[in-house]
Order: structure tokens, then sequence, then C-alpha cells
């Protein structure tokens, strides 16, 4: 089975279980300063999951696209990978366990034909914070999967997704002893204080790695090997003149890299030191210091051929086609350009020494771009010695650095609803508002916005800088209205319809057939998926902090509420 025909064959199945399909998201979450990307498919759904109304139904079903940076480090053996697509089911306060269970249970067995011999599943076996997950484990066997075992909860148990939050035990399948469905059941919320108390509405969170199942499928010990990779594979053996089999590793990191690459840029992120660009740039830069050791040179964009090739049902890629092959160029070009400077730096820095200072092979690394094989390479062309244990603790130093200054961001977990940041969402909409008014420019679209209880930042198209006397003009709409107490509205209606009535909104794709429509008055109609005041007196005061550019034709505003 191939990737297309699992994706069609899942959603399908689910559809005929009263699932309503909902859209592939961006891979950057819209209104969410905890994590730089979308890392699972219930991402996109954490309002609903803690109890808001889902426009189409308390059923849901979807693929998504994903970026996970904690295994960077691990990309290169048979299973890892930066970018990756998530099946999911999702219950939302409607069934539970049984339901699920007996779900995962008729879709492996039914309509991807594994015996039920070869299925193996882990349950939670509880702690004191949580019981033992007896209710699953009997489930399983009533269906007549005996092989069950009981594991911890740093194996079966997820969440949450910060220090506070929805929880719960979860249950994975496995086939032949490879994991190939996870299903979570978020039975539990754990407060402040480290409480576990049973949840009000306790949802279903299910997911299936689509590369990873259809490795499973056709009895493919590497994920490479499958259809989403194998075409990536054969085009760098074709490039570069060398075999898959003669180094996998190398081979491996770099059709991930450049995948991943062409995922990110095409939805809106471009190569930079800061958040998502900054992954990006490390991606690239990456690709091309291993596509150097299979001697490829100007590649990027050869390779990133292929990606469209594989998917071609995702239109925006298309789409976007010109810009992504224009970055993957643009940023190739940088590094080699840095490596050459960084080979100049290495001569000035190890001239008439025998061994190389850390700090300074460090400097090389970071400030360079000088990846640490090369600094080894060179140090043994010229017989210095390089001692890689002082290396690492330079390493080690800087990232527990890193680590704490970054620490604020994900502390809170996924994006929480609280007062200030519900404030700041509707805030966003009136700003949107006030800008195509004070501009004269109702061709002005959000193009982004990242907010969290401190302030809230929004991107919009605009091909120049504010004045002053512009800004302050905004400010002072925004707070008219806010004094005014209009009443917020939300409405559910059709896309279609949405569009008819004159509702704003970014990037269409997203959207599922019924969506969540927010209304000001006259002076503001959004498709959202909230959190929002009654009424814009419950603001407060709005502030405008800075306003600056983003990127090329797009323009950001930071601010506040007082």
């Amino acid at each position: 089975m191939n990737r297309k025909k699992l994706i069609k064959k899942y959603i399908k199945f689910f559809e005929g279980k009263d699932h309503k399909e909902i859209p592939n998201s961006s891979l950057v979450p819209e209104n969410d300063p905890t994590v730089l990307f979308t890392t699972a498919g219930m991402h996109p759904l954490v309002p609903f999951l803690s109890g808001q109304k889902h426009p189409q139904s308390k059923r849901l079903v979807g693929i998504q696209r994903c970026i996970r940076t904690g295994d960077i480090e691990e990309v290169g053996d048979e299973v890892h990978h930066t970018f990756f697509e998530m099946l999911g089911n999702w219950s939302l306060g409607d069934y539970w366990k049984e339901d699920a269970i007996k779900f995962s249970y008729e879709f492996l067995t039914k309509k991807l034909k594994i015996p039920k011999g070869k299925i193996s599943v882990t349950c939670f076996e509880g702690d004191e914070n949580a019981a033992k997950d007896e209710e699953s484990s009997e489930i399983w066997k009533k269906l007549g999967v005996e092989a069950v075992e009981f594991k911890g909860k740093e194996d079966n148990w997820w969440g949450p997704a910060g220090a506070t939050g929805p929880c719960g035990p979860d249950s994975e399948m496995f086939v032949k002893g490879v994991e190939i469905w996870n299903d979570v059941f978020m039975q539990y919320k754990k407060d402040e204080n480290g409480k576990y108390t049973e949840l009000a509405q306790k949802n279903v969170d299910a997911g299936m790695g689509v590369e990873r199942t259809v490795a499973i499928l056709n009895d493919l010990k590497d994920n490479y090997l499958g259809d989403s990779f194998k075409p990536i594979i054969k085009k760098i053996e074709k490039i570069s003149k060398n075999k898959y089999e003669d180094n996998k590793r190398v081979f491996r990191i770099v059709a991930d890299h450049i995948k991943a690459s062409v995922f990110i840029i095409a939805d809106g992120v471009v190569p930079k030191n800061t958040e998502q660009g900054y992954v990006l740039r490390r991606l690239i830069r990456r690709a091309v210091k291993y596509g150097r050791e299979l001697n490829l040179i100007d590649f990027t964009g050869k390779v990133a051929e292929s990606v469209f090739e594989i998917y071609e049902d995702y239109n925006f890629l298309k789409k976007n086609k010109e810009k992504i092959l224009a970055e993957l160029k643009k940023e190739e070009a940088k590094f080699n350009f840095t490596l050459e400077k960084g080979l100049t730096v290495f001569e000035r820095i190890t001239k008439g020494k025998k061994e190389i200072n850390p700090k300074k092979s460090f400097l090389l690394y970071q400030s360079y771009g000088f990846p640490v094989e090369m600094i080894e390479e060179e140090c043994k062309k010229k017989g210095i010695l390089f001692s890689r244990e002082a290396f690492d603790r330079e390493i080690k130093s800087h990232q527990d650095l890193s680590r704490t200054a970054s620490a604020g961001k994900f502390k809170s977990g996924l994006a929480d609803n609280t007062e200030m940041t519900t404030k700041l969402h509707t805030a966003t909409h009136l700003l949107l508002a006030a800008l195509r008014k004070v501009l004269k420019d109702n061709s002005i679209i959000q193009r982004g916005s990242n907010i969290n209880a401190l302030r809230a930042r929004f991107d919009f198209s605009f091909p120049r800088k504010l004045e002053q006397e512009e800004i302050w003009a905004v400010e002072a709409l925004v707070n008219e209205w806010v004094q005014k107490g209009y009443k917020v509205v939300r409405e559910e209606m059709t896309f279609d319809e949405a569009k008819e009535r004159g509702a704003a909104g970014i990037f269409e794709d997203k959207y599922g057939k019924v969506v969540s429509v927010y209304t000001i008055d006259k002076i503001s109609k959004e498709i959202c998926t909230g959190p929002h005041v009654k009424n814009t007196k419950e603001i407060g005061k709005f502030k405008i902090k800075k306003e600056e550019s983003s990127s090329s034709g797009v323009r950001r505003i930071k601010a506040i509420v007082e």
C-alpha cells in the first residue's frame, strides 16, 4: 500500500463512522506562541479539546503535516523524520475507550488486513495519580488481542503539553514489535499543584504516522524506502553518482532536511536567525553540509523537485514552487560563502598552533556555521590536536543557556485561553479593521499572528513602513471601538457562506466545510477559532508597542492591552 491509498482509506473509514474531515493546517501554529511548529494532528484542535464547540462535529478525522525539531540530531536512522504526516481521529466529548479501540482494531484487521495475531498493545499500568487502565486492556482482550502489556507513564501516558492541562493514559498498538498507532484518552486535568482531576469533557486523540505505517504494511524496515522518500533517494543517487546502500545516513539526512525545508518555506517561513526561520536555516545548512560528503554542489533545488512529485496532492506546494526553489538556492549559496569565510578564520586561529582552542572551535561552529566534522577534518590535515570532548562541553554550555532563555516560550504548553490572550485575540480583529480604514486599503490581509498573555504579534500584508501618525491613528480607532462596547457575535456557517458574507480569513485551504465567524458590529467579520470576549469593552486599553518589517511585503505590529 502506498501513501495516498493509506490516507484515502483511513479518512473514508472514519467518515463511515460519522467523523467529519478537517483541513490540513499550516505548519506554523496560528495564535500559539508556545511552540514553533505544528507537532501533531491534535495541535490545531487545542481550543476544542479544552471545551470550545467545534463547528463541524464532535467526531473528526484528518491528515496533518507536522514538524518535530527535537529529533534533528537523530535523523539518519531508519525511522526518524523532521517532517511527517499524521493521520488522526478525534472524539470531542463523544465516544470513549470502547468505541475508540474497536475502531482501531477494525481498521487494522479489516481495512489494512493485518492478522490479529500480529498485533500487540500496551496500556497504562497506573500510579499514585491515575488508576491502572484495566478498561482498555479488557476491551482489547474481548476483541481477541491477547498480547497486552502494562507500562508506566513514560511509555503509556500523554501530556499535559505544558505544566498544566488535559492529559491521560494511552494505548499503543504494535505490529511485529513496531508501533503503528496510538489511542490517547484525555481523561484528566493536571492543575498548578500537580493534582489530577477527572475532566468534564473527555476526549480521544488517536494518531497514526503515515511514513511508518506504509513501511510496516510493505514489510520495510527502512522508512526511506517507502514512497514518501524513495523518489528523493533516487534523485540524490542520480545527481551525486553515489549509491544509497553505500552511505545511508548521509542520504537520509539530505532527503529529510530538504523535504522539511520545502514544506516550511511553503507555509511562509524564510531562513532567519530566530524562531522558525532559524530551524529552517539549520535544516538547509545541514543538508548542504552533508551533501558535500556526496560531492553535491548547487543541488538543493534539484532534490526539491522530487518532493513536489511525491506530494502533488498539496496544491499550496505548487503555488509556492518558485519561491521555495529561490529560497533554497539563496540559502545554499549563502552557506557555501560562509563556509569559505570559515576556512579563512580557521587558518588564522590555528596558524603556528599545535592545538585548537575549544572556545575558538565553537566560534567557528556557531558564528560561521562550520560543521564540527569539518573542523576535525581540517585539524587532521594540518596535524593539529582537536579535543572533541572539550568542544562538546562548549556546545552543552551554550545549549543550557539557550534552554534557559527559551524556557518561558514553552513552559505553558500549548495555546492557553487565559483572560489576557482572549482580550488580545479580539483586539487583533479590531486591529485589522483599523489598519484597512486608516491606510485606506481593504486588500490588507492577516499574514499570521502570535499571541500570549503578555502581547500580540500581528503580521499583515503592506508594502511600506507605517508613519508614526498612522500608527497613532490605528491605535486611537481601535480604542474608540473598544470603548463603544460592541457585542462580539459568533455564528457557524459554511465556508462558502462566510466568504459570501465578506468574512476575512487567511490560508483558505486550512478551513473545513463549516466555520466559526466572529462579527463585531459593522466593523469586523472574520473566520476564526477563537477565543474571544463577548463585548469589546472587556478588552481594556489597546497600545501599539512596535511596528516593523516581518518579511518582504509583510509588516509586523506588536501590541498589548492594559
